[in-house]
């Protein structure tokens, strides 16, 4: 890995926008689908997944199939992860609220969920049953009444056994046999056998993201991720193993993955690039991650701890491991991050499968401004308002002077209407 100084690194990576021939075929694919529906599906699902359906949607007979292919242990393991995620996301439950004033009025939030939303998950050679339980339970938990997944079929026609066991698990049963660009147009603008969601969420290739991004608006998404990242913040104390060992967890994802540890100390960058080269020998996903940390990999050095807080802030990573001496005492320094892991024993594979934390984390910079995924993707709120006659006489005239001030005459004569009214009957009292 290249060691450099902190100033010395840029890492930015340009990659959601895609190529202009990417978003022309996305393009042409969504309007395609838009007009054809489910014919273009199969002219689609048949150029891209090498076959071709008449019906889209997974079967009894499939699920029951596919529980039979996933061994006890995988199951067991999902459906612990699965329990983990659930008390995790229980947390972030939100309730409407109603507050009245002793004037009358009263003010809330109706707290309400989404009708229908669609998970994209990714299948063939990258098939995350662990996506599923961490799209899916946050929408259920929400209260989702519908929850559909799409996913790419085999050349066999059929789904990952693993994405089926884990639906079931997540208590998803409406999966459709269709991937790419595709299927995102499908949960946007409905087919004959695939109805309209409200908010797309979930992982994909570049096709996938582009195609979010082109949607947003007509429906709702999570985010259009790129692809994955970690940044490692370590001191002398940090074992090196550990430290490159997790930075090719990330690197194996993608060629264009992100790896970075951040130091100040010179001993330990030097052991980590050692150890990076050693352990990626014998990856199994060798060419990826070592394309990866190649062209996306640094070992940045800094002076201190303060100056490797601002630079991790200024990256913003989705992933952030802080292996220091006392993370916990340091914690409040993390001003951008999208998951942070404290400690040697939290890898990041932890909260990727097991821990109950969501693994759908903004990258690529964005965790500025955005969060992982949660509950609170999958609610609305409204705001409830009943304005009582005492407050509106009380109140009503300074309405009125803001709306003149912006000019929104028919705004200030709603309120000067009931105004008016409020003095006749005054005036009918007074007589009495």
């Amino acid at each position: 890995m290249r060691i450099m100084a902190a100033s010395e690194f840029d890492g930015k990576r340009s990659v959601e926008s895609g190529t202009r021939e990417q978003q022309e075929a996305v393009r042409a694919i969504l309007t395609d689908v838009r007009e054809r529906k489910d014919e273009a599906l199969r002219e689609y699902t048949e150029r891209f997944d090498r076959v071709r359906l008449e019906q889209f949607r997974v079967t009894e007979a499939e699920f029951a199939e596919a529980n039979g292919q996933v061994s006890a242990q995988v199951k067991a393991a999902l459906e612990e992860a699965a329990e983990n995620i659930r008390d995790y996301h229980s947390r972030q439950v939100r309730q409407s609220w109603f507050v009245t004033k002793e004037s009358g009025t009263m003010l809330g939030q109706l707290v309400r969920p989404l009708q229908r939303a669609g998970l994209y998950v990714p299948g063939g050679t990258a098939a995350y049953p662990s996506s599923v339980l961490m799209n899916a339970i946050p929408a259920k938990i929400a209260g989702v009444p519908e929850v559909v997944i799409t996913t790419p079929p085999g050349a066999d026609g059929k789904v990952n056994p693993a994405i089926l066991v884990a639906a079931q698990i997540a208590g998803v049963t409406e999966i459709y046999k269709v991937g790419g660009a595709q299927a995102i147009a499908a949960l946007t603008y409905g087919t004959e056998q695939i109805r309209a969601v409200d908010k797309i969420v979930g992982p994909g290739n570049i096709f996938v993201a582009l195609a979010k991004r082109e949607v947003f608006g007509l429906v709702s998404i999570d985010m259009v991720a790129g692809p994955s990242e970690i940044a490692v913040l370590a001191d002398e104390t940090a074992n090196p193993r550990y430290v490159a060992a997790d930075l090719l967890s990330q690197a194996e994802h993608d060629p264009m993955s992100a790896a970075i540890l951040v130091t100040a100390s010179q001993e330990l960058a030097e052991q980590v690039a050692v150890e990076v080269e050693r352990q990626l020998a014998d990856l199994p996903r060798h060419a990826i991650a070592a394309a990866a940390i190649r062209d996306y990999g640094a070992i940045l050095l800094v002076k201190d701890l303060d100056e490797g807080f601002a630079v991790i802030n200024q990256i913003a990573p989705e992933h952030l491991e802080i292996m220091i001496a006392e993370p916990f005492a340091q914690l409040g320094k993390v001003q951008n991050a999208g998951a942070i892991f404290l400690g040697p024993y939290s890898s990041e594979p932890v909260g990727d499968y097991f821990a109950g934390t969501n693994h759908v984390i903004p990258t690529n910079g964005t965790a500025r401004f955005s969060s992982p995924l949660s509950v609170d993707d999958f609610i609305k709120k409204s705001s409830v308002i009943s304005y009582s006659k005492h407050d509106l006489r009380k109140n009503g005239q300074k309405i009125v002077t803001l709306a003149e001030q912006e000019g929104l005459a028919g705004h200030g004569r709603a309120i000067a209407e009931r105004l008016r009214d409020f003095e006749r009957e005054e005036q009918e009292c007074g007589k009495r």
